[in-house]
Order: C-alpha cells, then structure tokens, then sequence
C-alpha cells in the first residue's frame, strides 16, 4: 500500500471560519502565506515567539530570544515541519501555515467538543494518490460522504500489461499450509495459489488480446483476486481522516495501520487528528 503525491490545503479558510461564530478574527495569532523557501524571514519566528510568551506571560518578546533560544528554536522546527504545506510553488518560495497558540486552543477546543462543532475540521482538504488492494477500497467506500476518488481503469487497462506478482498486495503475505488430511498427499501453500493464480490470469490476458475475444477479458475480471492493486487519486478532508484513524485503529487488515502511519504524518496531525 503506498501514499504519493499528498498535498494539504485550505489550513488558512477553514482556520478564519472556526471563528467566524464569535466574530473573533482580531484574535487570530496564526500566519499564513508564501514565504521563501529558505525561511528567511521572521513570521515563523514571530509565532514561535507568540508559543513562548504563552508559557512565558511575563517576560517580553526579547527576553525570550535571549532567555529560552534553544526553547523558541524547538518551536520554530515544529512550526516549520507542521506548517510548510507545499515548498515547491515557483521552486523558491512555500506556501505556509504557521498556527499561533490562540488559534490552536480554540480548534483543539472544538475539535474535542464532536464533530457538530469541529466543522472547520471539514474544509482542511487533502488529496493524496493511494495504491491500495481492492479489499481496502470497499471498506474505504464507506467513508464516501465528502470524498472523491478517480481511480485507474480496469475496463480500458487490465489487459494492456503483463500480470504478474507486483499487481498484488503480498506485503504481509505468509506461506499458510492448508493440508487436505492428517498424512496428507498434497499440500496447498498460500505461494503455490498465488503464483497458480497469476499463470492462469496472464493466459487469459494474453488469449484475450490475441483474439478480442470478451469471453476471455469477461473470465479475467471474474476471477481477479481481492489483492489486485489499483491506484486512486483522493480528495477528503481532516474529519474524514479522523473518523478513519479512530475506527479503524486496531483492525485486522495491516494496510489501515499504513494508513494511520500516513495520516501521522499530516501537518499538525498530533494537535488535530490524533488529540486524544
């Protein structure tokens, strides 16, 4: 299972919509924009330095450059590693959200409080190119309220390439013995279906395009295993993301693991997605 081409937008939208209820703008700490891609100027700074006034109420801003340096260059690596969302814009400038501890507070204050009052939560957006086996695709199905997905064809590109092992989820794959009596003549190996099954449907694909004939493209797609790998791009959003970590975690299926071990690495995935 594999996770290319994540890019994550709309941090500045949905952080002025969570206070829209309150008219609460003025009080918004964060920044948002372009700045360049060698960071050289100070809003990343300028919210770090607002994280360690918080901790710090009594001693000013330039007391807190020289008293707690190494404690405001944490911050600032956490801002820059949760906050660069795309550094490739124009090849030398990124696009950022640096959220300040006011705007944090209020969305982790909402986030907790359930999913009628984390709506914010819905307009950060995702979209992400996911290869995944077709098991995971049905179950990720049910998640369909505020997704999208264009997959690639098997209609038009099943039979235009050879079938081989790499088509397949066999990540965790085990060499499971099923035996057909106590002594048995004849053991049937987890390997042994795997590499049987592919023979027969590489001889279908290839009677196929010698013949045109759709009897042979018909029993192809009948028989394709549940492992086939298919690629979808998808677009969902951070409430999305967060209902699939909570009700997924712990599953059987080791590709939802994957998939929260992707989602751990979204900007400010600790503060938003895994809180509690």
């Amino acid at each position: 299972m594999k996770f290319e081409h994540t890019k994550v937008f709309n941090f500045e939208g949905a952080f002025r919509g969570l206070r829209n209820p309150l008219n609460s703008w003025n009080k918004s700490d964060s920044y948002f924009g372009l700045i360049s891609t060698e960071y050289d100027i100070e809003d990343d700074w300028t919210v770090a330095c607002d994280w360690l006034h918080k901790k710090y109420p009594d001693e000013n801003y330039a007391d807190l450059y020289e008293n707690h340096e190494e404690e405001l260059e944490e911050k600032d690596e956490w801002l820059l590693k949760n906050g660069v969302l795309e550094d490739d814009v124009n090849k030398d400038i990124a696009n950022v959200a640096f959220i300040g501890p006011a705007d944090m507070e209020l969305a982790q204050r909402l986030v907790r409080s359930g999913p009628e009052h984390r709506k914010f939560l819905r307009q950060i957006m995702v979209s992400v190119d996911i290869t995944a086996p077709q098991y995971i695709w049905a179950e990720l199905d049910t998640y369909k309220v505020g997704t999208t997905a264009n997959s690639t064809s098997k209609m038009h590109k099943l039979a235009s390439t050879p079938i081989t092992i790499d088509c397949f989820e066999t990540g965790d794959m085990q060499d499971v013995i099923i035996e057909d009596s106590p002594e048995p003549t004849f053991v049937v190996t987890s390997g042994y279906m795997a590499n049987t099954m592919i023979t027969w449907l590489e001889e279908l694909r290839q009677k196929y395009n010698e013949t045109k004939d759709k009897k042979y493209w018909k029993e192809l797609i009948r028989w394709l295993p549940e492992s086939w790998l298919q690629t979808r791009t998808v677009t969902m959003n951070y409430e999305n993301i967060l209902s699939i970590c909570k009700q997924r975690k712990g599953h059987k299926l080791s590709e939802w693991s994957a998939f929260i071990d992707w989602a751990k690495g979204l900007p400010y995935a600790s503060e938003l997605l895994f809180l509690d």
